[in-house]
């Protein structure tokens, strides 16, 4: 409790006080800075030392594969069409993974935001666990449970799938409690006098406010969910990630197939994220032009 009879501090000392809080900080930042260097230069020489060959030795042909790749594909330039409609069909299987994990990861992270945000959870002593469910399903990366899915229900893109709604839910989870701070509570209080229900305070008390945050995190997250699907491609969960690892392990004769593929992935990304930046713009703004009114 602070002493209401002390002497107010002077500016002369209230601004000593301010250069010696600005100097710890200054010192605290700067010693978190040479740890993190000291530990990125320590983790690269323990890897650089584990490695084939060493990182000076294979600088040098760092542009050899995508040459290689680019080479053979521009001789075989006039089958790309071909390839990229052989492909399309894995690609839409890719975007069906994102698509469905995003949807199931957005519907579990907006109970556990829910269910973890103080002033909304209908437990508040369980507060803590639901935060803790968040955390370990947004820390076990989508590669980590793919595998063990796959071990169990076999490969393809239902485990790809699980795998990436389980990480989504946990990130979701975290980013929509967030917005779920600065929300108002006076409509849920409101609703809870007149005798309404959990579900029904949410869902009219709290949603209307943050449904639009909440979708343009969803579509930011989709976007990242299409990488992460094509990546797990790699370990058998099917989609074009799939193709492209048959391609690419191929080598010398297939590179072309492998190039397409790089396209296919590269339009439909930049696609994805042009459209959902200019629907991410307009739910932000009318939410914006909501609130003013």
């Amino acid at each position: 409790m602070a002493d209401l009879t002390a002497a107010p501090l002077s500016t002369e000392q209230i601004r000593n006080q301010y250069g010696e809080m600005i100097r710890r900080k200054r010192l605290y930042g700067g010693i978190l800075l040479v740890l993190f260097v000291a530990l990125m230069v320590a983790g690269f020489r323990t890897a650089d030392a584990r490695n084939a060959g060493s990182f000076s030795d294979g600088i040098g042909r760092i542009f050899d594969y995508p040459a290689e790749v680019l080479s053979e594909a521009g001789e075989k330039l006039a089958e790309l069409s071909g390839h990229l409609v052989h492909f399309f069909p894995a690609l839409i299987e890719t975007l069906n993974i994102a698509g469905a994990a995003t949807l199931v990861g957005a519907i579990l992270g907006s109970f556990l935001s829910l269910l973890s945000t103080r002033g909304m959870a209908p437990w508040t002593s369980l507060i803590p666990l639901f935060r803790r469910i968040s955390d370990i399903c947004r820390a076990i990366p989508e590669i980590v449970i793919a595998l063990v899915l796959i071990f169990l229900l076999g490969g393809g893109p239902v485990p790809a799938m699980i795998a990436i709604a389980i990480h989504t839910a946990g990130a979701l989870g975290k980013l929509f409690s967030e917005v779920n701070e600065n929300a108002s509570l006076k409509p849920i209080e409101g609703l809870e006098s007149v005798g309404g229900t959990w579900g029904q305070r949410m869902w009219l008390g709290v949603i209307p406010q943050v449904g639009p945050n909440y979708v343009s995190y969803a579509l930011l997250r989709f976007e990242i969910n299409i990488r992460a699907s094509a990546i797990l491609g790699f370990v058998g969960a099917g989609g074009i990630g799939y193709e492209l690892k048959n391609a690419m392990s191929w080598g010398q004769g297939r590179y072309d197939e492998a190039a397409a593929i790089f396209l296919l992935l590269f339009i439909t990304i930049v696609a994805v994220d042009q459209l959902s930046g200019v629907l991410r713009d307009r739910l932000i703004l009318g939410a914006r032009t909501g609130a003013k009114t």
